[in-house]
C-alpha cells in the first residue's frame, strides 16, 4: 500500500511540473519585440493629439490615449471647456470614467444630478441617456474608458 501513495504522489509531482512547465513555455512564446509599451500621460502633454468632438457636443474635444474608437477597449480624455453644457446622449459601451479637473455635473435620466470634482469616479451604463455641464470651474477634463466601440448618439426632444 506504501508504494502505491509514493507512486500516486510521484505522479501528481510529474503532472504539476509538466502544468508549470507549460505555462512557462507559453509566457516565453511572447517575445519582448511583440509587447505592447507601457504608457504614461497627463492632460498638459503638449504631444497629445485634441480633436474636436462631434458637433452635437459643441465646447469639447478628446485625445485617444489607447486603442481606437472603432475597437473595443478604448480609453481617452474628454474636455468639456467651462460653462459649457453637453446634450442628452447614449452610449452603446458602459462608461468608466475619473474627472482629472474641473467640477463637472452630471445628470443621468431618472436620477438625481450630482456634481464631480475632481479625483471622483463616475460609472456609466450602457444605453441610459445622460447629459453635463463643466462648472465654471473649468476646463473639465474626463478621463474615459469604453469597452465596447466609441457611440455618441444624441437624444433629439419631442416638441
Amino acid at each position: 500500500m506504501e508504494i502505491f501513495k509514493i507512486i500516486s504522489h510521484k505522479k501528481s509531482i510529474v503532472s504539476l511540473v509538466l502544468i508549470f512547465l507549460s505555462f512557462g513555455l507559453n509566457a516565453q512564446s511572447i517575445k519582448p519585440s511583440d509587447a505592447e509599451n507601457s504608457f504614461a500621460t497627463t492632460i498638459d502633454n503638449k504631444g497629445l493629439n485634441w480633436m474636436q468632438a462631434p458637433d452635437f457636443f459643441p465646447g469639447c474635444s478628446f485625445t485617444v490615449l489607447h486603442g481606437d474608437l472603432s475597437k473595443p477597449n478604448l480609453d481617452f480624455f474628454f474636455k468639456i471647456e467651462a460653462n459649457t453644457a453637453v446634450v442628452d446622449h447614449t452610449h452603446n459601451s458602459p462608461e468608466r470614467m475619473v474627472l482629472i479637473s474641473g467640477d463637472l455635473e452630471v445628470k443621468y435620466e431618472g436620477e438625481k444630478a450630482v456634481v464631480l470634482k475632481a479625483g471622483t469616479y463616475a460609472y456609466g451604463p450602457a444605453g441610459k441617456p445622460h447629459k453635463a455641464k463643466c462648472l465654471d470651474n473649468g476646463p473639465c477634463v474626463l478621463f474615459v474608458a469604453m469597452v465596447d466601440p466609441f457611440d455618441a448618439v444624441p437624444i433629439m426632444k419631442k416638441e
